[in-house]
């Protein structure tokens, strides 16, 4: 088996075993409902893209892109001017996105509207900062590190600002809006996640997470500290071991809640009805780096 060191331990610690990887997005699958999880990490049932989590990547990628251009070129028209050749892009990587609409006038008008609203969220977006003051240090940075009991914790940071004193700031564009207060700390959770990454790679905590609400221009910031990061560090290790029984027990239990109504797997769940199918022979989940940002997409419902 692969083992890797953990980047967060001294130079001289010994290596350890990789028993299993977890992002952010899984965890929160986990967390959400275990089914869920079993349905797309152990399963990996197809899942049919939401024009929602695809207008998020569209939008991600044009703010991905516009800080390629110089300083004083990442303006409102630069950024508009994106979108086009980044859908462009996106299709060609996923022809089967070319089917979200309907072929017809009520499907023209449906992709309309959606291209207007990817348009008002990356121009709300530069009413929350002015990216010509920014020069980010990391765009779409993967990272991934190896905690001391072998879980290894992956996934794709969408900027990483650096202060010439060295401060970093952990930046997430989400297209949907803020959640009430008493979800902060849901949406939270992926921040410190990847928080504890950075932590473990540089031996520093971040000096702030930033998430960017481009649906409706909120801004959510923290500045965790180091007990903070050691408490997900331990909610993390807990998951997983959540996760390690009921791969062994075979027992995903379903979790209802709103987010069903957004679900496509409610014909196989026993909460709707439905029957999962077999379960298939497999070990433990260990994910792959593209699992890390699978399906649904990066904004859901």
């Amino acid at each position: 088996m692969t083992t890797e060191a953990d980047a967060g331990t001294d130079a001289g610690a010994a290596e350890v075993e990789v028993a299993g990887s977890l992002s952010p997005s899984r965890a929160g699958d986990f967390m959400t409902c275990p089914l869920l999880y079993r349905f797309r990490v152990i399963d990996k049932l197809p899942e049919r893209p939401s024009p929602a989590a695809v207008r998020g990547t569209l939008v991600h990628a044009v703010l991905e892109r516009l800080y390629d251009l110089p300083p004083d070129g990442r303006t409102v028209g630069a950024a508009l001017g994106l979108l086009g050749p980044e859908w462009e892009r996106l299709l060609a990587r996923e022809p089967e996105l070319d089917g979200l609409f309907a072929a017809d006038a009520a499907g023209a008008a449906e992709r309309a509207e959606w291209l207007e609203q990817a348009r008002r969220q990356v121009e709300r977006y530069f009413t929350l900062e002015d990216p010509r003051r920014l020069e980010p240090a990391e765009r779409e940075l993967y990272v991934e590190t190896v905690l001391e009991s072998g879980l290894r914790l992956r996934g794709f940071i969408d900027r990483v600002d650096v202060a010439p004193t060295g401060e970093v700031r952990i930046v997430d564009y989400k297209t949907g809006t803020a959640p009430r207060a008493d979800f902060e700390a849901r949406a939270l959770f992926q921040m410190k996640f990847y928080a504890l990454v950075l932590w473990r790679l540089r031996g520093a905590v971040p000096r702030l997470l930033q998430l960017m609400y481009l649906g409706n221009g909120e801004v959510l910031r923290y500045a965790p500290d180091e007990a903070d990061l050691r408490a997900t560090e331990r909610k993390v290790e807990a998951l997983w071991d959540a996760i390690r029984r009921a791969t062994d027990t075979g027992e995903w239990r379903p979790r209802a809640s709103r987010l069903c109504d957004w679900c496509d797997h409610r014909k196989r769940c026993p909460e709707f009805g439905g029957t999962p199918p077999p379960l298939p022979a497999v070990p433990a989940p260990r994910e792959s780096p593209a699992d890390a940002m699978a399906a649904p997409g990066r904004d859901d419902p």
